[in-house]
């Protein structure tokens, strides 16, 4: 049993510890944004699936001693996919589907290690429940080792965020996983090669065999209804998951932190549900689901107030948590004989990866907002209804759960309504693997203050005005007294300038254009794109030359030759989170590599949720620049809204300038803040 306990345990681990490596290592490919994860996620799972799969084709279909030498052969080629390192020839160019991409990436570079990992748990358990006899019967409760097996997956995720990321650089992340993987093949293959089933063995009596002490339990065979309906617990516990965890990346930041808490408490409800030998509901249970759900729904209908952090956080975790208690606990309560223990796990699998496809794949191309997490919350709703009713533990107290329920069913048609309403306050929705990109107009367009405003998520990314007289005027973030407006007024003092843009929003920096300047865009999202030259007027209207660059401002920067900016506005965000990999040491050196000696680099930090001055002050420092913080505030009048930005300067004199001077201010250096490079980065430390 130990050594059965230790292998499961220490193959969870690594399945679930890789994930966060591999998925913050193809981050900045890709954007930085939270639809990387939600597709890593996806992989995970549909390998997760076919790891079951296999494994329970091996335990039907093959003898127990082919099932060893076949699953042996498979580890020792396994470890040829060492390190796991993806390699720079699978950086996009800009025009690939992002999604297919990232899964042929992931499958090529941890492919087979994760899928032979996948298989350990059910694989393993068929080995322990065969490989011998108590008293004529399999050996007993076989899972607990399920229990274990989910508590090493989330002992993985929780030291993600506060021992691994900290410390170790992504290389060294790397490396030390394909070492752990390197003792699990060993681990395995000594428990494939050392353990062989034994055959029944009673004690003889008088010459006669003796029977069994008490009969061996029965093993009933499970009803298609009962496949059927493991996989709806699971794909519901599923697609919550997935759907909470794109909620707060989307909406916070996409980072280990926000990926790894939501899985963790995914996993721990496995192991409270399965740790124990039965579960049954219990009273005091019975009225945290519907609190739970009304709960996330009243966040879900109030996300453009835009709830705290504090608030937020906390409310979706525990929240799922309960969910995925409902969903676990009748998987749990519902598990069958152990002989049947590989087609269980086989349709949990399934169920899974079934919420991963709805989310990752049919979610962005069947709907134009993120409606899978309401979806989400009235399924499991429902899931609920169904399950204590029909459970015999709870009779007694159903009627009182059904209240809750209904009252919970008439909030979520609440919740309906309000989805429904946000459809007639925007002008257009449109979703890709990006986000979502909502544009509103006022009552009266004719009105001389009218405003037509573009969202990414539950940000304003830029807003312009629709009178004729007032079009050219730069709004929001960007108004003549922000950080980038004294920056081109700087750069003004030139006949000619020549100006980048990390980020294109509306456009609305093209406002400062002159006939002979060259304004040259960089964006990843075609959405992005094409609203800005449709929705919006700022690029036709400019007298400049306009220039977009399509894909990753990174990598389409480290293509070109230098460009000679005067100035370089760093603006990507994807709704309040801005991509980590913009940030860091190598990214700063890389946009002076494109400036001119006396140019300046504009980073926007505005942000509800991340102190990112001093990441970019550290960056700054490390190169040897000078940065200073600009801060403007409100003007209502002329649709400006508060901004800060980090200007970052080769020299210091150009802060002593007449339109810099008085303006500016020192950034504090954090000393408990390494500086971020393309190997290291921690937004937990940077949390406010």
């Amino acid at each position: 049993m130990r050594l059965y306990a230790v292998t499961i345990f220490v193959s969870a681990f690594l399945l679930f510890q890789v994930q966060p490596i591999i998925a913050k290592s193809i981050l900045p490919w890709f954007g930085g944004t939270s639809a990387v994860w939600t597709t890593c996620l996806l992989f995970f799972q549909t390998v997760l699936l076919l790891g079951y799969l296999y494994a329970h084709g091996l335990a039907e279909y093959l003898a127990d001693r082919r099932q060893r030498r076949l699953h042996t052969a498979l580890l020792v080629v396994s470890l040829a996919a060492l390190p796991i390192l993806p390699r720079e020839s699978w950086k996009p160019t800009g025009t690939e589907e992002p999604t297919l991409r990232v899964l042929l990436l992931l499958l090529v570079t941890v492919g087979l290690p994760y899928f032979l990992l996948s298989t350990t748990g059910p694989l393993l358990q068929a080995w322990y429940t065969r490989g011998g006899m108590h008293g004529g019967r399999p050996r007993p409760f076989p899972y607990r080792l399920y229990a274990i097996s989910n508590a090493g997956s989330m002992l993985a995720l929780i030291t993600y965020p506060i021992l691994v990321e900290p410390r170790l650089t992504l290389h060294q992340q790397a490396w030390t996983w394909s070492a752990g993987y390197a003792l699990f093949v060993l681990l395995c293959g000594l428990l494939a090669l050392r353990t062989q089933p034994r055959a029944v063995s009673l004690p003889e009596t008088d010459g006669e065999r003796a029977e069994p002490t008490a009969p061996p339990e029965p093993a009933v065979k499970p009803t298609w209804q009962m496949a059927l309906f493991w996989v709806a617990l699971s794909a519901c516990s599923s697609v919550l998951l997935l759907a909470v965890t794109t909620h707060l990346t989307q909406n916070v930041a996409a980072i280990p932190f926000l990926w790894v808490l939501p899985l963790s408490l995914y996993l721990l409800s496995f192991i409270v549900c399965f740790g124990s030998r039965t579960w049954e509901w219990k009273k005091p249970f019975l009225a945290l689901p519907p609190l739970a759900l009304g709960a996330m729904g009243y966040a879900v209908v109030n996300t453009f107030q835009n709830l705290d952090v504090e608030f937020l956080v906390p409310l979706f975790a525990a929240g799922l948590f309960v969910c995925c208690l409902l969903c676990h606990g009748e998987l749990a309560r519902l598990k069958p004989h152990p002989r049947y223990l590989t087609a269980y796990y086989l349709m949990i699998s399934i169920g899974g990866a079934l919420g991963g496809l709805l989310v990752g794949v049919a979610a962005p191309h069947l709907f134009s907002d993120y409606y899978e997490l309401p979806l989400a919350l009235a399924a499991c709703t429902l899931l609920a209804l169904f399950v204590l009713y029909y459970d015999p533990t709870t009779r007694g107290w159903d009627l009182n759960w059904l209240a809750l329920c209904a009252l919970t069913a008439l909030f979520l048609l609440y919740l309906g309504k309000s989805v429904e309403g946000v459809h007639e306050t925007y002008r257009r929705i449109a979703r890709n693997f990006y986000g979502v990109l909502r544009i509103s107009d006022p009552d009266d367009p004719q009105s001389e203050d009218a405003v037509r405003t573009l969202t990414h998520g539950t940000i304003r990314h830029g807003s312009q005005f629709l009178a004729p007289q007032r079009r050219r005027e730069p709004t929001t973030y960007y108004g003549r007294d922000s950080g980038i407006g004294l920056a081109i007024r700087i750069a003004q003092a030139h006949p000619q300038d020549r100006i980048g843009i990390i980020g294109l929003g509306t456009g609305t920096i093209a406002a400062y254009s002159r006939p002979g300047d060259v304004y040259r865009f960089y964006d990843i999202n075609p959405l992005v794109v094409q609203i800005a030259r449709t929705e919006f007027s700022y690029l036709k209207d400019s007298p400049a030359q306009i220039e977009i660059a399509l894909g990753d401002a990174r990598l389409s920067l480290e293509r070109e030759p230098p460009q000679r900016f005067d100035v370089l506005a760093v603006d990507a965000f994807s709704s309040d989170a801005i991509p980590v990999h913009l940030l860091t040491k190598e990214a700063l050196a890389l946009y002076f590599r494109h400036m001119k000696p006396d140019g300046i680099v504009a980073v926007h930090v505005s942000n509800r949720y991340l102190e990112l001055e001093p990441v970019v002050a550290q960056a700054a420092l490390a190169l040897g620049k000078q940065a200073r913080l600009v801060e403007s505030g409100d003007d209502d009048d002329n649709e400006i809204a508060a901004a800060s930005w980090v200007l970052v300067a080769n020299r210091p004199e150009i802060f002593d300038s007449p339109v810099l001077k008085d303006k500016t201010s020192p950034i504090k250096i954090r000393p408990d803040l390494r500086t971020w490079t393309d190997d290291y980065s921690n937004l937990y430390q940077i949390l406010k």
